[in-house]
């Protein structure tokens, strides 16, 4: 995707005289910058809840015959509550030293007098628009930063008929930009999957944003997904993006989509239909574009037909519905991804381990894997920490020939125990954690909690 062209500078400049207004906006015309303009202090806290500025421009006298210069300094106040960190410029026709240093105290970043010198004028407006749309680019890299700290590129390992029909499906549709709907069991790899046809689309240099929809609490799906303003709430104590508008001209990867709770399923549909949304605590209409993958274990055309789901949603989200195979119906990948994982923990472990014995690997391949890729992983994972050097004996995996785990239940920690009864209502309800999480007296968000405690 070619770079987004650098939008013009947008200023806003508030003025009691019509007359300053006009050369203002005609003199920024002609350097291409874009101008609104107001003759009160409050048309311009009106402006600021519809529109984004790079830099303000405010007289300090608004009331005829006034020179104090109060009215302006309260106005700097109301903006850095309003929008902190947005560069304001105070100019006045009556300066003084004091003046200006108190403004400057006050939080404005330059100081012009009236009349203005074009010069000056247009070098302090386009320095304080490039210093706040650095800190705007500062921001949004650490709020990235903070998201994908934890991300990992991922290589698909497979060659079984299935693996290579789903390959071919993503070859085909990964560089459009259409809506996808990944679907699978749990631990199949549906995030890598994510990656992948994003890695392979036109926005591949662009971000890849992920959220979890079915550990995300309700009251901060919005401020999740949209982001909020400085005193929206409680703990908002500063502007933060949401992943959307973080995702901008990239990717959004909407994880467990079929646990999103039927009153927030409306705020995602206008998202996707339109591309604009509100912070919470604003009522500034925002738009971004980013393309959205999705992901679910759930049936949704059942969550549908029972209600639970929006036709209208689902529609919007599966132009394309890829379904990733389970584990047990991949055949010889199961050594393949046993291989790779083996040489990845051994390296990590500093194990100095071969391969499997022959009868690891007719253990590997009877079992069913009702965990998939992740419970493959893990269960590599501990036979590497449990070997010795040379070859992994089948009875360092922690495997039966069934899907049942070998221990007793008796002989499990309380911390097993809870793993062995999250696993077993996740398969009794085919991997629909919600109903899970029903079935075993736990909130959504207890239930994700725990899957990620036990890596499941």
């Amino acid at each position: 995707m070619p770079a987004k062209r650098e939008k013009p500078i947008h200023v806003l400049i508030a003025d009691d005289q019509d007359d300053i207004l006009s050369a203002a906006r005609l003199l920024l015309k002609g350097e291409g910058i874009t101008a609104d303009t107001t003759n009160k202090p409050e048309g311009v806290l009106e402006k600021l809840e519809t529109e984004s500025y790079d830099t303000v421009v405010i007289d300090l006298n608004y009331t005829k015959d006034t020179t104090s210069g109060a009215e302006g300094l309260s106005l700097l106040n109301d903006i850095a509550s309003k929008q902190p960190g947005l560069p304001v410029i105070v100019m006045t026709a009556w300066a003084t030293i004091n003046l200006a240093v108190e403004a400057m105290q006050q939080g404005a970043q330059d100081f012009i007098t009236k009349p203005w010198d074009n010069e000056r004028m247009l070098h302090s407006i386009r320095t304080q628009a490039e210093l706040h749309r650095s800190r705007l680019r500062e921001l949004r890299l650490e709020s990235e930063n903070l998201i994908l700290r934890n991300q990992q590129e991922s290589k698909l390992i497979g060659e079984s008929t299935p693996v290579r029909e789903m390959m071919d499906t993503i070859s085909r549709v990964a560089p459009s930009d259409a809506c996808i709907l990944i679907t699978g069991e749990n631990g199949t790899g549906k995030s890598m999957v994510a990656r992948i046809i994003h890695d392979l689309s036109s926005r591949s240099d662009c971000p890849f944003i992920s959220v979890n929809m079915g550990g995300l609490p309700e009251a901060l799906f919005e401020s999740e997904l949209f982001g909020h303003v400085k005193g929206a709430f409680t703990d908002a104590k500063s502007d933060r993006m949401g992943r959307y508008e973080l995702a901008d001209t990239g990717t959004l990867f909407l994880d467990e989509i079929g646990d999103l709770p039927k009153n927030q399923q409306t705020s995602l549909l206008r998202l996707l239909e339109t591309g604009e949304f509100e912070r919470v605590g604003s009522s500034k209409t925002r738009q971004a574009d980013a393309r959205i993958i999705s992901a679910t274990n759930a049936n949704l055309e059942e969550k549908v037909a029972n209600g639970e789901f929006r036709q209208d949603l689902y529609f919007r989200l599966n132009t394309v519905t890829i379904e990733i195979p389970p584990l047990r119906e991949r055949g010889d990948d199961v050594i393949r991804l046993a291989e790779s994982f083996l040489k990845r923990y051994r390296e990590k472990y500093r194990k100095n381990l071969t391969s499997f014995s022959k009868e690891a690997n007719d253990l590997l391949n009877a079992y069913e894997w009702p965990g998939n890729i992740r419970e493959l992983e893990h269960a590599v994972e501990k036979a590497v920490l449990l070997s010795e050097d040379g070859e992994i004996q089948a009875n360092r995996l922690g495997l039966s020939s069934s899907k049942s785990n070998a221990a007793s239940l008796d002989e499990m920690s309380l911390d097993d125990l809870e793993k062995h009864y999250i696993q077993k209502a996740l398969r009794r309800y085919g991997g629909n954690a919600t109903d899970a999480a029903k079935a075993l007296g736990l909130s959504r968000s207890a239930f994700y909690r725990r899957l990620q405690r036990h890596e499941l």
